[in-house]
């Protein structure tokens, strides 16, 4: 389905939901098309003004501080990824039989005839090293290909521009997909699924549906996680195109159709002449940076896509080599005093960090923040054996602090009732006082930021200033 379907944008009435992000492009394209365009939006506040002069400038409406009421007369609704499923906005759409598109299904019904087709990865962790692992991999085969989606540059800038690609790596969130009924990716993955966004999907059920989206209409082949039995249960239930596959990755010895790892080299028992027998060697464990367990699935992950599209195995080899994490993914910052520092503050749910809890054997965790309505119970019973201390900021620690008491009573905490700009400070030289040679202070908050800092960027910036603090 590419742009054939609504070939007509002259004076059709589209009614955009939010300004930010992903709504400003939205709005700019579809008004350059020739479309009637209204914004909605709930906030009023200085840069929402400044956001509608602009857009007024260009004979966009917007309407400020009203995002419930539907415009007389929408023919369509194009959403913002952030806004909820129940808005009174999408009751009145669907009252009135109106469509609501997010930001991804307008950049896939505008995609020309001979657009590139999208390797899709979708989950709860991991989804941005992913794509970025799965675009290195693809340049290193010579194919022209761009990582997009949920992460910096627009779809519909892609979709749009003058830029020829031959495929490209697609990060999608639960969000997107909830709103892009009509996506069909040539191969696609989720990588895992954990309770995460269930204020916005309502249930871990909706929320597991809207990522088993992806899957719909396959071509190729529908990439899942072996160790995570709901992805595979998502790839059973989902309606793909004849001849599509289910490929697995794990961690241990892959079974035919599965990618895998043996005697420390990365294996391909998918894409290969008679499964039953052969495998390929694609990489070596330690061309995978960091080779924390959960990257190895990542780069499994992305290999697994790759191949599905027919790259070779040296690329894929070449391409992890080549992939450098983003900051803030457990990256190393300094050692001091024969202590390591690791900063993986982007683990902003319980999932994230015990993935990142199970890469090191001795630790002292800086964890906290706001908690988001997550339980910290089986994060703490699972990586129990592996702390040394705990040290806990932020807003909802108690939670944290709680769990800690009923499963491992015997771990040392620290508990930092202190939100100034130096709490980070204290943070790292509380831990450094826990800490023993050969340890790990490890900043996994498992809670989001924004009771401390602007974003987990910056308190992963926090940390690592208190660590270069300390080495001096």
């Amino acid at each position: 389905m590419g742009s054939q379907e609504v070939t007509d944008w002259q004076g059709k009435n589209v009614t955009v939901a939010g300004l930010g992000v992903s709504g400003i492009p939205a709005a700019r394209v579809l008004h350059g098309l020739g479309a009637v365009v209204t914004v909605v939006n709930d906030g009023d506040d200085e840069r929402a003004r400044a956001q509608a002069a602009e857009l007024e400038a260009l004979g966009v409406s917007v309407r400020l501080g009203d995002g419930a009421t539907l415009p007389a007369g929408t023919e369509l609704v194009v959403t913002t990824p952030g806004w909820q499923p129940g808005k009174p906005l999408f009751t009145a759409a669907a009252e009135a039989g109106v469509p609501v598109w997010g930001d991804v299904e307008l950049a896939w019904r505008l995609r020309g005839p001979d657009a590139a087709p999208w390797l899709a990865v979708t989950g709860t962790n991991g989804k941005t090293t992913t794509v970025q692992m799965l675009a290195e991999i693809l340049k290193a085969a010579g194919l022209r290909t761009a990582a997009v989606g949920n992460i910096g540059v627009s779809l519909l800038d892609v979709v749009l521009g003058d830029e020829p690609y031959d495929v490209l790596a697609v990060e999608l969130s639960s969000y997107q997909l909830h709103w892009a009924p009509s996506l069909r990716a040539h191969s696609a993955v989720v990588l895992n699924l954990a309770p995460d966004h269930l204020d916005w999907h309502g249930s871990m059920q909706a929320y597991a549906a809207d990522k088993g989206r992806i899957y719909e209409g396959n071509r190729v082949a529908c990439v899942y996680n072996v160790a995570d039995r709901a992805t595979e249960d998502l790839v059973r239930e989902a309606d793909v195109e004849e001849g599509c596959r289910a490929v697995g990755f794990t961690l241990g010895t892959p079974g035919p159709s599965q990618l895998g790892v043996v005697e420390g080299i990365l294996v391909d028992r998918a894409f290969v002449e008679d499964r039953q027998k052969n495998a390929q060697e694609l990489a070596q464990v330690s061309d995978v940076q960091p080779p924390a367990p959960h990257n190895i699935a990542n780069a499994l992950a992305a290999a697994a896509l790759a191949r599905a599209y027919g790259v070779p195995a040296a690329a894929v080899r070449d391409g992890l080599r080549a992939f450098r994490p983003d900051a803030h993914r457990i990256a190393h910052v300094a050692d001091v005093d024969g202590v390591a520092y690791v900063d993986d503050s982007k683990a902003t749910n319980t999932h994230a960090t015990e993935a990142s809890l199970a890469a090191y054997e001795s630790i002292v965790w800086i964890a906290g923040g706001l908690a988001k309505g997550a339980s910290f119970d089986e994060l703490v019973t699972r990586s129990a054996k592996r702390l040394r201390g705990a040290v806990l900021i932020g807003a909802d620690r108690a939670l944290i602090r709680e769990a800690l008491a009923r499963h491992a009573p015997e771990v040392p905490v620290v508990d930092l009732d202190r939100t100034d700009t130096g709490a980070m400070r204290a943070a790292v030289q509380e831990a450094r006082r826990l800490a023993e040679p050969g340890d790990t202070v490890l900043l996994a908050p498992a809670c989001a930021s924004m009771d401390m800092f602007a974003n987990y960027n910056k308190r992963g910036d926090a940390f690592a200033e208190a660590v270069r603090e300390l080495g001096a």
